[in-house]
């Protein structure tokens, strides 16, 4: 693990960016918080703690804040990317007047971008094609990582040794990271994984057990391949952190907003009450209608993404499409497994 301390810059200051911003911290590199809010900003100086969003995890004293995107750009030899999906084109547009050609942004949100269907990444590339953009992912709840409790990741890059540079820069004893070359599948496991953690919320929100819970996730993570495959990702991608890993932590956990959100649409509580209650970004719910058009682009059927989108936007009850998913006609559960005899 090398030893060279650097610059490092986390652009937007939730739950996740804070906490990667302090492990990195705290492996002795200098950190800047670059928050997009004075009211965050002030917090951030006067408690040195990000109350709001990471509460109980202290700040080291190399972490430095700054409300001056251009600043925190500059002074950055690697920039961590942590923005919810809906502002990603916004931050990064006034991002790229100050990044220079092959600057290293690591894209570690979550998303899709409905009209153009873009992953997180992409949107960073649309908008800073002079950056070398990355991609980090996984089963990894900003909570656990604060408090320095065991957590594996995978790195995405376009060039291997940006990948192996940046598997270096984050790996520590309590934050091991592993590398994958398909950006796509990495991105795509990340922002699918939210719309069936709202669906197990939901079933939760209904009482239903841990039958549900195991039928969703092991369905769940079917449509994801079929998804990611079509649109040319790796079919093990899917296998690992960022597909099942990071699909069974998100559904199966309460620091979840995604599955939280979901337990309150379960409960009868509209999609606009269960965002106010989580008062956090639910990513599910704006990555759910770009899933629907890119099932719909590639022809993948996505039982469960389709009754997700009908009961968020369509008035459809939670109930009624747990039992047309369970009325569905019948099917193999996997089609490149062939019988052997008629």
């Amino acid at each position: 693990m090398s030893e060279k301390k650097i610059n490092i810059s986390v652009i937007g200051t939730g739950s996740w960016g804070t906490a990667l911003g302090v492990l990195l911290a705290r492996k002795g590199h200098n950190v800047t918080f670059c928050s997009m809010t004075e009211s965050k900003y002030k917090e951030l100086c006067d408690n040195h703690e990000n109350v709001s969003a990471l509460p109980g995890v202290k700040l080291p004293e190399n972490i430095h804040y700054t409300m001056d995107i251009g600043e925190a750009v500059k002074s950055a030899d690697c920039i961590i990317f942590s923005v919810a999906s809906v502002y990603t084109r916004e931050i990064a547009r006034r991002m790229e007047p100050y990044v220079d050609e092959g600057q290293i942004i690591v894209s570690v949100g979550k998303g899709i971008e409905e009209d153009t269907l873009l992953m997180l990444e992409g949107i960073i590339e649309d908008e800073i094609p002079q950056a070398d953009v990355a991609v980090l992912s996984g089963p990894s709840h900003a909570e656990e990582v604060g408090r320095e409790i065991p957590t594996t990741c995978v790195v995405g890059a376009k060039k291997k040794e940006t990948a192996l540079f940046l598997q270096n820069l984050f790996m520590s004893d309590t934050f091991r990271v592993y590398v994958n070359p398909d950006m796509l599948g990495i991105s795509l496991g990340g922002a699918l994984k939210n719309i069936i953690a709202l669906a197990a919320g939901i079933a939760d929100g209904l009482g239903y057990g841990d039958n549900t819970k195991a039928a969703l996730i092991t369905r769940g993570i079917a449509e994801i391949s079929r998804l990611g495959v079509a649109m040319g990702a790796h079919h093990s991608t899917f296998a690992g952190l960022t597909g099942i890993g990071d699909l069974i932590v998100t559904c199966a956990s309460m620091h979840s907003r995604n599955r939280r959100a979901g337990i309150l649409i379960g409960q009868g509580k509209s999609l606009e009450e269960a965002r106010a209650e989580v008062s956090m970004v639910v990513e599910g719910v704006y990555a759910a209608k770009a899933a629907k058009k890119l099932a719909d682009k590639y022809g993948v059927e996505m039982p469960i993404v389709n009754e997700v989108n009908k009961v968020l936007f369509e008035g459809k009850s939670p109930a009624a499409a747990v039992k047309d998913l369970m009325l569905r006609d019948n099917v193999a559960e996997s089609e490149d497994i062939l019988w052997s005899s008629l």
